[in-house]
């Protein structure tokens, strides 16, 4: 067995877990309207049971009727009993052990309309006169006692253990940081007094629950970005309170979402993978309490080293797991080569949990997710030839899908490598783990026998001589050229090409489009020491980066000194100069090199289709090539169509 540490058991009160990996509790949006439990929430959970997981957490569960919200799950009334216990059954008889999280969200449901705001002390609404009240007393008591009888009901359903949820600026978190806790009652001012609500939390649970079921607690190791927060100290202080109220297990995670803080609940690919596992460590050795470390932990050796060393007691590996329900099975008997690995892009499970367009969260990595009914492969009845052009990520979700379900896929790439655009998002800082990805994914795709042709652009005459049953046209995109003056002048180079380095750059920098791509660019230089302006004609720049990466390429921005001009156009460009329009008036920025990255077209495919209609062979246009947009969209799109031919 590999990874032995990793995938020892252990034992907690009178629960065994077969190894020490959580599935942790995370946001999915796939309760029903009700905050019942669907048949699609236990499919996830189960993919991940079966792949070898020790430990799922259900998520954010309310345990209070009136301070409930959508899209989260309920457990403040007997009628949630029936549809937990299938989940628990199903979780069981996959082989995991299951938990639950209780949860009550303070500020968070704020959102949701009708929904009752529990928070320690006055909030102003800013903009408005209106203030959002501490809670009273008695809600406080109300509260106290929904914890103790969600408990009871997760008894009832089967639950092997419970989470009480105490961090990220929910109610319990939010009346223990003096930060949020204003009060001058019995619960807020000192220390003990603002424990008071968590501890009585805590004994409300404990009391409902069998001597023998472990209690977990989820804690922040200490406030960010929080002026007055809670210190390291003060957390460790508050665990050992709660460690002689009966808390067996402490869950250490990191963020809050009242301030950029929030980066660190789901950490992007900016964020070091295990930047918060030291904290953990301090925390498990200043309580001698079971320990759980969370945090961008991605990888089996990454885990076992922090099992073996004694810094944690067990791991979260959710987005880990997210992107392959595989992964523990895979890493158990040693095949880590065929993991599919997270990449912190935070497309599919924070953006798609916070997007109303998106009915619940997905991952770029694996488009199954949330979906494992409808995705299980089913092998085709008629085995196909299909020609797939393009080896970029689209192209190579659709070729490895086609092989596993008995196609017989031909994968072409006009280049010599595959990988497409992952290879160029790869050499933007902090994005090495996408370049990663792209060359693992070529790697699994020979090792799953996929006919790969690099070096093969597809033409008509090409498909003439393969006659093939169905053709995948997933040739991608270029980039843009705008109709500005003087973009045809030696020194001007788009952004493909520089983050290639085809072109070198010159020492002051203009960037022409202040979106991901250009700002990618624009770091990538700044990192090199170059002088960099970005030029951007809408209001902000990063409009189309997701929230929490967003914060982290902002932060990066400023830190590197780069110069931002929004609502500014570029009206032409010289040598040794960019003209640009802002408010009306026109200015000159000096230049020594100007890079263009202002968006994608479609590759030009149309004497392929016009060939394809001629000979009656279906085909199928997918990812930039269809429309250039988010690898998140682009992937899954290949697969759907892979999945149905």
């Amino acid at each position: 067995m590999a990874f032995e540490h990793l995938f020892s058991p252990i034992k907690i009160r009178g629960m065994e877990l077969r190894n020490r990996i959580v599935f942790p509790a995370m946001g999915t949006k796939m309760a029903d309207d009700e905050g019942f439990v669907t048949q699609k929430l236990i499919d996830y959970h189960v993919a991940r049971a079966r792949g070898g997981n020790g430990l799922n957490m259900v998520e954010v569960t309310c345990v209070h009727g009136p301070s409930s919200s959508k899209p989260f799950l309920g457990i403040y009334d007997d009628k949630f009993i029936p549809a937990f216990k299938r989940l628990c059954d199903e979780v069981h008889a996959a082989g995991a052990k299951v938990g639950i999280q209780l949860w009550q969200g303070g500020i968070a449901v704020a959102s949701y309309p009708g929904a009752m705001i529990i928070v320690p002390s006055d909030i102003p609404i800013a903009g408005t006169d209106k203030v959002i009240p501490g809670a009273s007393v008695e809600t406080i008591r109300e509260v106290v006692e929904a914890f103790g009888q969600a408990a009871r009901r997760a008894v009832e359903a089967g639950f092997d253990c419970i989470e009480f949820h105490a961090a990220h600026n929910y109610s319990p978190h939010a009346f223990l940081s003096p930060a949020f806790n204003k009060r001058q009652d019995e619960y807020g001012g000192s220390f003990e007094n603002r424990a008071r609500y968590l501890l009585e939390c805590i004994r409300s649970i404990r009391k409902n629950i069998p001597e023998d079921m472990p209690l977990f607690m989820r804690i922040d190791a200490h406030d960010d970005y929080l002026e007055n927060g809670l210190t390291i100290e003060d957390v460790i202080r508050f665990c050992l309170m709660a460690k002689e109220e009966g808390v067996d297990v402490l869950d250490v995670s990191r963020g809050n979402i009242s301030s950029a803080a929030i980066k660190y609940e789901v950490p992007p690919v900016d964020i070091p993978r295990g930047f918060n596992v030291e904290n953990a460590a301090r925390i498990k050795r200043e309580t001698q309490m079971i320990t759980i470390a969370v945090g961008r932990i991605n990888d089996p050796a990454q885990a076992e080293e922090i099992i073996a060393s004694g810094k944690a007691d067990m791991v979260v590996m959710g987005r880990a797991q997210l992107a392959d329900p595989e992964f523990c099975n895979k890493a158990r008997r040693g095949d880590v080569d065929s993991i599919v690995r997270c990449i912190g892009c935070n497309q599919g499970c924070f953006d798609g949990f916070v997007s109303p367009d998106m009915p619940h969260i997905t991952c770029l990595r694996n488009p199954a997710l949330g979906r494992e009914a409808e995705f299980a492969i089913k092998m085709a009845e008629n085995p196909k030839t299909v020609v797939v052009a393009g080896g970029g990520m689209a192209g190579m979700e659709a070729a490895i899908t086609l092989k596993l379900r008995g196609h017989n896929p031909i994968l072409c790439e006009a280049t010599d490598r595959l990988g497409g655009q992952f290879l160029l998002a790869g050499v933007a800082p902090r994005k090495e783990e996408m370049r990663a990805a792209a060359i693992s994914r070529a790697k699994q795709l020979e090792a799953a026998g996929v006919d790969i042709r690099l070096s093969t652009p597809v033409t008509p005459e090409f498909l003439q001589e393969l006659s093939p049953d169905a053709v995948i046209l997933a040739v991608g995109a270029v980039p843009l050229e705008p109709a500005i003056p003087g973009i045809n002048l030696p020194h001007v180079a788009n952004s493909h090409d520089v983050l290639a380095g085809k072109i070198p750059a010159g020492e002051n920098v203009v960037v022409i489009g202040g979106g991901l791509v250009g700002l990618e660019v624009a770091e990538y230089l700044a990192d090199m020491g170059k002088n960099v302006t970005v030029v951007e004609m809408l209001d902000e720049i990063g409009k189309d980066l997701g929230q929490l990466r967003k914060i982290c390429v902002m932060e990066s921005i400023y830190a590197l000194g780069i110069n931002t001009m929004v609502n500014t156009k570029c009206v032409e460009i010289k040598e040794g100069s960019v003209v640009v329009e802002k408010d009306g008036k026109t200015q000159e920025l000096s230049a020594d090199s100007v890079v263009i990255a202002t968006g994608a077209r479609s590759r030009a495919f149309e004497e392929l289709t016009s060939y394809c209609k001629e000979k009656g062979i279906p085909y199928y246009v997918v990812g930039d090539a269809l429309s250039p947009r988010r690898a998140l969209n682009a992937i899954a799109e290949a697969v759907e169509v892979a999945m149905q031919i």
